[in-house]
């Protein structure tokens, strides 16, 4: 119980209400953007091809999984014992640190896992989760510090890898995948274990590398672990298709925003052909919904391509 309450304040020590828990994620109308003020901090943006995830003015969920970096900013102001301008100015970048972290810890909270289920979730059922958790707020990167005279104010950007060594996802996967009472979660729906979907192979006019479906349509959130659902709630695309190896270095796929930009980012997974689908529905907030007819269409392509075990999949958001 100790070990319980010490790492919930060590969260709740980092986090604010900055975010409203369930928010949805921005439109790419309401990006996230810094103040024009600060030329140093977007400069470096623009130069990197990144965009922010999150900060004072709201969040883009959809631009971390695109780029495979979580970024937040915060801002910070100097107190008013601090009074020479080099004291002043070392405080605000400090304070500027501790507000993006807060916003960071929030959000990772409220990131989707599976389904319905959040970080915030599993924290209270789950060490691993907890105390992951903590640990990428305090180890996340600080990439920029910079101070405004002019406005008496520093603004600080951090930035959290989703892939690849020490990033949040691969090393949650990771994790996760080592401790069966989590891992069964992945083929659950609603508590409940789901049936993996079977048909009959169809024989198919082309061969197919990869599938792109689109989601524009419904209201659909990036997660750790997005799947597929048939009408019937079989399970047609989940963490179970797909090589650990994979898993672990990729993810459950590719997230864009037009179809135009899936083709493009599986190109570099080696897809030429991709099986293009809209989908029908939303299962909770992270998971699809595909038609019968298209999920046999992606289960007889599947057998001939075997694209899932690859992660060959990407996912168009709004």
């Amino acid at each position: 119980m100790k070990k319980l309450l010490a790492a919930s304040m060590l969260v709740l020590g980092i986090t604010t209400a900055a975010f409203a828990e369930g928010e949805q994620a921005a439109s790419p109308e309401s990006t996230v953007q810094l103040d024009e003020t600060f030329q140093k901090a977007n400069t470096w943006l623009a130069k990197e091809n990144l965009s922010l995830t999150g900060g004072p003015a709201g969040r883009d969920d959809n631009a971390a999984f695109a780029q495979e970096a979580i970024l937040f900013y915060g801002e910070g102001l100097a107190g008013p014992n601090h009074k020479h301008p080099s004291q002043r100015e070392m405080m605000a970048k400090r304070a500027a640190v501790v507000m993006a972290q807060r916003a960071l810890a929030e959000y990772l909270q409220g990131f989707a896992i599976v389904g319905d289920t959040l970080v915030k979730d599993g924290m209270a059922q789950y060490d691993i989760v907890r105390s992951s958790v903590a640990g990428f707020v305090k180890g996340a990167q600080v990439v920029v510090q910079e101070y405004s005279k002019d406005k008496d104010m520093a603004v600080a950007i951090i930035k959290l890898g989703l892939h690849g060594p020490k990033g949040f996802a691969s090393t949650m996967y990771e994790k996760m995948l080592a401790k069966p009472e989590i891992k069964k979660t992945f083929t659950e729906l609603d508590g409940k274990p789901t049936k993996p979907y079977k048909h009959a192979p169809e024989q198919l006019s082309e061969k197919y590398d990869g599938l792109i479906i689109d989601a524009t349509a419904v209201t659909f959130r990036p997660a750790l672990i997005n799947r597929i659902f048939t009408p019937k709630n079989e399970l047609l695309y989940d963490p179970s298709k797909i090589s650990q190896k994979v898993l672990v270095e990729q993810g459950c796929g590719e997230y864009t925003n037009t179809v135009d930009k899936a083709k493009a980012a599986l190109e570099k997974r080696g897809v030429t052909n991709p099986i293009i689908v809209t989908a029908a529905s939303a299962v909770g907030s992270s998971d699809l919904q595909v038609s019968d007819d298209d999920a046999v269409r992606i289960f007889s392509a599947n057998q001939k391509g075997n694209f899932m075990g690859s992660a060959k999949v990407a996912f168009v958001l709004k």
